[in-house]
This record gives C-alpha cells, sequence and structure tokens, in this order.
C-alpha cells in the first residue's frame, strides 16, 4: 500500500507513502525510496521537492546500509550552480545520522563542485566526519578557526547528538558567551548566528543535553543567555528567554521584565520564563 502511494498524483500522498517506508526501515524499503528519489528528482517543481525532503529525511533514519549508499549516490548526482541550499541541508543531516568513514571522500568531492553558498551544512558535515569528540572540542576551543565555520557545524548537529559527542558541547557554550556582547547589536552577522544555533541545539533535545552540561557550563550559558535577551534580532532574545526558563535564576526575572517585548505575542515567552523563575521549587 504504502509503495502504491508513491505512485500518487498527488504531493501529499507520495509524502505520506515516503514516510511510511521510512518507519517500516529494511533494505527493501530503502530501495523503493532510493528509486522513487530519482523519480521525484526528474519530476521537478515545488512538490516533488517535498517528497525528495521526506525521502531523504526517511532514508537518514534507516539503518540498513544500502540507505547510506542510496544518500551517497544522491549526493553524486546533486550539481550545478542552482543546487538549493535547503536540499542541501537535509541531504547533509542525513548523512550525519548515517556517519561512515566512507562518506568522507564523497562529501570533499561535493565540497569542490558544488557552489559555496549552498553548502554550509556539508562544510559542517565534514568537520564532524574528520573529527573525534575530543578534536572537535580543541577545533571549537581555537580561535583561529573563523567563527562561520563554527556555526556551520551545529545545524548538523542538531539532527543528533550521539552520547560521546555531549561532552563537546561546553566548548561552545564557551564560544558563545565571548561572542554575546558583540551578537547583541546585530540583526546578521556569524556571531548572532552561532548563538542562535547554539540555543536551538541545546532546545531541541534539552532535557538530556542540559541535565548532562557541566555546573560551569550551565553558568556560562545563563551568562549568555543574560546577555543576549537584550538582543536586537528579537528570534535571538526569545531564544535566550527560552533558554532562562532551564538555566535562570530568580534574580533574572528584573532583567526579562526590562526587555520583554511590546508584541503580545512575543511577550508570552518572556512571560513563561518570568513565571518559572518566580516557581523555582516547581521547576
Amino acid at each position: 500500500m504504502l509503495e502504491a502511494m508513491l505512485d500518487h498524483e498527488d504531493a501529499r500522498v507520495r509524502r505520506a507513502g515516503a514516510f511510511g517506508l521510512g518507519a517500516l526501515a529494511g533494505t527493501s524499503s530503502a530501495r523503493r525510496l532510493e528509486m522513487q528519489l530519482e523519480v521525484e528528482e526528474a519530476r521537478g517543481g515545488y512538490d516533488a521537492a517535498s517528497v525528495i525532503e521526506v525521502i531523504t529525511e526517511a532514508l537518514g533514519h534507516i539503518a540498513d546500509s544500502s540507505a547510506r549508499s542510496g544518500l551517497l549516490r544522491q549526493l553524486e548526482r546533486l550539481t550545478g550552480p542552482r543546487v538549493s541550499p535547503s536540499d542541501v541541508n537535509t541531504l547533509a543531516r542525513a548523512l550525519w545520522r548515517r556517519r561512515h568513514p566512507e562518506l568522507r571522500p564523497a562529501v570533499a568531492r561535493a565540497l569542490e563542485r558544488l557552489p559555496p553558498a549552498a553548502v554550509a551544512s556539508l562544510r559542517g558535515l565534514s568537520v564532524l566526519l574528520e573529527k573525534s569528540p575530543g578534536q572537535l572540542r580543541a577545533w571549537a576551543e581555537d580561535v583561529q578557526v573563523p567563527v562561520a565555520l563554527k556555526a556551520e557545524v551545529l545545524p548538523v548537529l542538531e539532527e543528533e547528538v550521539p552520547e560521546e559527542w555531549v561532552a563537546v558541547l561546553p566548548a561552545f557554550i564557551s564560544m558563545a558567551r565571548a561572542l554575546a556582547p558583540s551578537a547583541v547589536p546585530q540583526l546578521r552577522g556569524d556571531a548572532l548566528s552561532f548563538c542562535e544555533r547554539l540555543f536551538i541545539l541545546l532546545m531541541l533535545d534539552d532535557k538530556r543535553l542540559l541535565t548532562a552540561l557541566p555546573t560551569e557550563a550551565r553558568v556560562q550559558l545563563r551568562e549568555t543567555a543574560r546577555t543576549l535577551v537584550a538582543a536586537k534580532s528579537l528570534r535571538c532574545a526569545l531564544w535566550a528567554a527560552t533558554v532562562l526558563q532551564y538555566v535562570g535564576q530568580p534574580g533574572d526575572v528584573p532583567l526579562l521584565e526590562a526587555h520583554r517585548p511590546e508584541d503580545a505575542t512575543f511577550a508570552e515567552v518572556f512571560d513563561r520564563t518570568i513565571q518559572v523563575l518566580r516557581r523555582p521549587l516547581s521547576r
């Protein structure tokens, strides 16, 4: 039934079929999804692109080695100046889930042939594939490494932070604390992007990642969030306020009240954090 859904003219039905096959997993599902991937690539257009995204994510969650091979072949087919950054990002995240040393040459070749503006997530994936957790921590602490490159690693890690990589996060938090003052006046920029992506990464798996942080890292994360609730970028300020729900203290309430947005919808995020911090014993 799921395979038949992939032949439907409605892209919504094809997306549902692809998602279902990904949930079933196995070699046969991976092969059928790869076949459909080529069909959608030939079809083109917005609807096909939406199906390709679901297929790519499904292949990333199938543990069978044939799924990784299918993703590699998809990577090899990406070419030309019109490659979409969103397509590359989805593929990079799926490849990170199916990480293996054999991916490194294919990723290196893609970085050489694809336009630089489209491959930020692939550069981040390349760093993660090349380095052990210990090496990545030293890399994150190295002030000679451009902040923009460090920021490219974080969206890939959003897909999955393996247990052995959790210990790397304090290095990124320390970097964010150092960058936060310069990020406050920015509406866009490398420092702002880095801090936002780090907040997002931590909040996507907050119970596991924040619990695992050592005390010093939690203190630094709180300092970073306190600084960035005053950010000119409202998006960053909202993420900072959300982070304070988990690492903040009652003493942060006056700061949140001082920078509470005027818009009622956005103000709700600050109000929620204020309510949490005023009831510390219930947290």
